[in-house]
C-alpha cells in the first residue's frame, strides 16, 4: 500500500473507532427504512465524523453478486470504465455512461469537517475514494451494447459518444439524444435509422460543475420535457448559499421553446428519477446530509411536487432543524415530509419503476440501487433493493435484489451498485462501477 493509502486507511479507521465508541454510549438504533421512521437524534459528529470506506476490490473470476431466492444473475456486460448510468433505447440498444468524480469535484464535497485539520482530513478523505475507485481519470464517454442473439450477453460494444464532460443521465426524445453532462444538459441530433447521433450537441441548459457532479435525466411521458436532478455543492451549504444558487434541485426543461426552470428545491442530492405510470406522478431517490450520526438523517425515496420544497440545508425529514445551519423559518416551515426513507447514508442513487410480474414474485414498485456509504462507522447499502407499491404510494418494507457486493469484514467492496434499468428484454439491468459490470437479473 503506498503513503496516501496507509494514511487514508488510518484515519479512516479512526473515525470509525470514534464512531463505534460513541454508538455504543447513545445506544443502537435499527436502519430508517420506511413511511415513518424512527430516526435517532442527531448527534453532530464534528472532528469526530466517520470516515469508513472499503477498498475496491473487484470480482473474481466466475463471481457474483447474490440474487434474492427465485432470482438469478449473470454478467451482461464486462471490462467497462466505472459504469454510473444505463438508458435502453426502442432499438434494443443498451448506453452506458462511464464516467467518474474528479479531485476537485470531491474535494468541494468533503469539506464538511469545520476544524483545525479540515486539510488534513480532506486529504484523508479523497485518498480513501480513490483507493474505492470512486475518483480518478474520467472516460467521458457513453458506450452501446447490444445482444444481437438474445443468450443475454451483450457481443456488441462500440462508442456511441465521446469526448463528454463527466456524462451521467440520457433520454432520447424523438430525433433528439440528451446527456446529462456535469456542466450542462446537451441534446445531439439523433437518427433512429441507424441508431447513431449524426452531429455536434447543443446546451440546453448550463449548470454550476463541482461537489455533486451527477446530473440525471428523464422525459415526461408525452416526450414535451425533461427533468433533471442536480445536487448540492457542499454538504450543509459550507460556501454559503450563493454558491448554492441554482443547485440541490430538479430542473423542468421545455423542449419546444428551450427554457428551463426549477421544478423542485431543497433536495440534497437527487439522482434516479422515474415515473410512477398509474398516477403519472414524479419520484426521485435523494442522498442527505453528512456529520450528524449513523442514520440521521436517512436517504430517502419520494414524490416530488411542483414547487416543492424538501427541507435542505435548513432541516430534514419535515421540519427537523440542523443547527449548524443559518437558520430561514420561513423556509422550514414550508418543508414537505419526504415518503420513504431509505437508511443512513445508503447512496441510494439508482432508480427505476418495476412492473409487477416483471421478477417472479414482485409486485409493482420501485427498484433502488444503493451505492453504498462512506462515512458511517457500520457500513449500509452496498445492494439492490425493491420497494413495493400500492395506489401510486410504497407499500411495504424493502426487499432485496441483489446483495453481495461487500465483503463481510467491510474492509473491501467487489462492486457498487448505480443505476438501474429494464433491459430490452424485459430483465433489470444493473451498472456497478467499481466492478465494472453492467449485471442481469431475471426470474430462475
Amino acid at each position: 500500500m503506498n503513503v496516501s493509502g496507509m494514511f487514508a486507511r488510518g484515519v479512516a479507521m479512526i473515525g470509525g473507532t470514534m464512531a463505534r465508541a460513541r454508538g455504543r454510549r447513545e445506544g443502537s438504533h435499527e436502519p430508517a427504512f420506511g413511511s415513518t421512521p424512527v430516526i435517532p437524534v442527531a448527534k453532530p459528529q464534528g472532528s469526530l465524523m466517520t470516515l469508513k470506506m472499503p477498498a475496491a476490490r473487484g470480482w473474481a473470476a466466475g463471481q457474483t453478486p447474490i440474487a434474492a431466492p427465485g432470482l438469478q444473475v449473470n454478467a451482461f456486460a464486462t471490462n467497462l470504465e466505472h459504469p454510473r448510468w444505463i438508458e435502453v433505447l426502442s432499438n434494443g440498444d443498451v448506453l452506458v455512461a462511464e464516467a467518474r468524480g474528479a479531485n476537485e469535484t470531491v474535494k468541494s464535497l468533503i469539506a464538511v469537517v469545520m476544524h483545525p485539520f479540515k486539510s488534513i482530513f480532506t486529504y484523508a478523505a479523497l485518498s480513501t475514494m480513490k483507493r474505492a475507485g470512486a475518483v480518478g481519470v474520467s472516460a467521458n464517454r457513453i458506450t452501446r451494447l447490444r445482444d444481437a442473439d438474445g443468450d443475454g450477453v451483450a457481443e456488441v460494444r462500440d462508442v456511441f459518444l465521446d469526448g463528454l464532460n463527466q456524462p451521467f443521465g440520457m433520454a432520447r426524445v424523438a430525433g433528439t439524444f440528451y446527456v446529462g453532462n456535469t456542466d450542462g444538459a446537451v441534446a445531439f441530433p439523433y437518427d433512429a435509422g441507424t441508431g447513431r447521433v449524426t452531429g455536434p450537441g447543443r446546451k440546453l441548459v448550463g449548470f454550476k460543475p463541482g461537489g455533486h457532479w451527477t446530473r440525471s435525466l428523464l422525459a415526461s411521458p408525452d416526450g414535451s420535457k425533461i427533468y433533471v436532478g442536480v445536487g448540492s455543492r457542499g454538504n450543509i451549504g459550507e460556501d454559503g448559499m450563493a454558491a448554492e444558487e441554482g443547485r440541490a434541485a430538479i430542473y423542468e426543461i421545455d423542449l419546444a421553446s428551450g427554457t428551463s426552470r426549477i421544478f423542485a428545491t431543497g433536495l440534497r442530492n437527487p439522482v434516479g428519477l422515474a415515473w410512477e405510470p398509474h398516477s403519472g406522478t414524479l419520484w426521485t431517490v435523494v442522498n442527505e446530509r453528512d456529520g450528524l450520526g449513523d442514520e440521521t438523517p436517512p436517504d430517502y425515496l419520494t414524490s416530488v411536487r411542483d414547487g416543492g420544497f424538501y427541507g435542505w440545508p435548513y432541516c430534514y425529514w419535515g421540519q427537523t432543524v440542523d443547527d449548524r445551519v443559518p437558520q430561514d423559518p420561513t423556509a422550514v416551515a414550508r418543508a414537505l415530509i419526504p415518503d420513504y426513507a431509505l437508511g443512513g447514508h445508503t447512496a441510494s442513487l439508482g432508480l427505476c419503476w418495476l412492473p409487477a410480474g416483471t421478477l417472479p414474485g414482485f409486485p409493482d414498485g420501485m427498484v433502488i440501487g444503493q451505492h453504498g456509504s462512506w462515512n458511517r462507522s457500520k457500513l449500509s447499502g452496498y445492494k439492490v433493493i425493491f420497494v413495493p407499491f400500492e395506489n401510486g404510494r410504497p407499500s411495504g418494507g424493502p426487499r432485496d435484489i441483489l446483495t453481495g457486493f461487500l465483503a463481510p469484514d467491510e474492509q473491501e467492496s467487489y462492486g457498487r451498485p448505480v443505476g438501474v434499468a429494464i433491459g430490452p428484454d424485459g430483465a433489470l439491468l444493473v451498472a456497478d462501477d467499481v466492478g465494472e459490470v453492467i449485471w442481469r437479473v431475471t426470474g430462475v
